[in-house]
């Protein structure tokens, strides 16, 4: 008679994810966020997810489409036309003590601003110019995030193509961050995108966007160097 208990195989880990905020919001907000958009427990549960707040409080009010309450925070400052970065580096080391400290984390997932970092940190840790004393980040989850289009960083952090597996949530409707989410998924090799009908916001999950999401936690679960590695 067929043993099944020898059959049965532990259920695999879940990553551990960074979760980043955007400008003038908060860790809480994204968690919120993410609630409001009704993202089911058949994603969030297989995900280990944790909200830091940014290490500055926010140097100006909120946007018109956050509804929630303060504290807010921000993770580094730019001009008017975010072509020109301020305390980067001091942003950084912060997301490096958040990952020392609270990690290892499998992966990083960006909302807004975090998005932003979320596409640059992988290229940078490669180069060794960030996230030098932890493991690999072994993928990206990106929310109305996009290129960074300080030309200083943005040289460093995309080339050569990135080998990372990537997930990209872009807004037909975001007239703040489309066009540079378009331009960040081209330094990716394979990255999975889903274009959703909303604008700069977390977007519901329609029953394809759910699927296209659990197939790509399953990639990232089934990658050797997940398999291989331990919490």
């Amino acid at each position: 008679m067929e043993n099944k208990a020898e059959d049965r195989s532990p259920p695999p880990r879940r990553p551990r994810v960074l979760c980043l905020h955007g400008i003038r919001c908060s860790g809480e907000i994204l968690k919120r966020q993410l609630a409001d958009a009704e993202w089911p427990e058949s994603i969030l549960g297989r995900l280990d997810l944790f909200f830091p707040d940014a290490p500055f409080p926010a140097q100006g009010p909120p946007s018109a489409r956050i509804p929630y309450g303060p504290p807010y925070y921000e993770w580094f400052q730019a001009n008017k036309d975010l072509t020109k970065y301020t305390n980067f580096d001091e942003c950084l080391a912060y997301i490096e003590d958040l990952a020392i400290m609270h990690g290892p984390f499998d992966g990083i997932m960006g909302m807004s601003q975090g998005g932003i970092l979320a596409g640059l940190l992988p290229g940078l840790q490669k180069k060794g110019l960030a996230m030098t004393k932890v493991p690999e980040i072994k993928f990206i989850i990106v929310i109305a995030g996009g290129q960074s289009r300080d030309p200083s960083i943005a040289k460093r952090a995309y080339s050569p193509p990135l080998h990372c597996p990537s997930l990209h949530f872009i807004g037909e409707h975001d007239e703040v961050a489309k066009a540079d989410g378009l331009a960040l998924i081209g330094f990716y090799v394979d990255p999975i995108v889903i274009m959703h009908q909303g604008g700069h916001e977390v977007p519901k999950l329609d029953e394809k966007a759910e699927k296209q999401v659990s197939e790509f936690i399953d990639k990232v679960q089934n990658m050797p160097k997940f398999q291989n590695s331990k919490l």
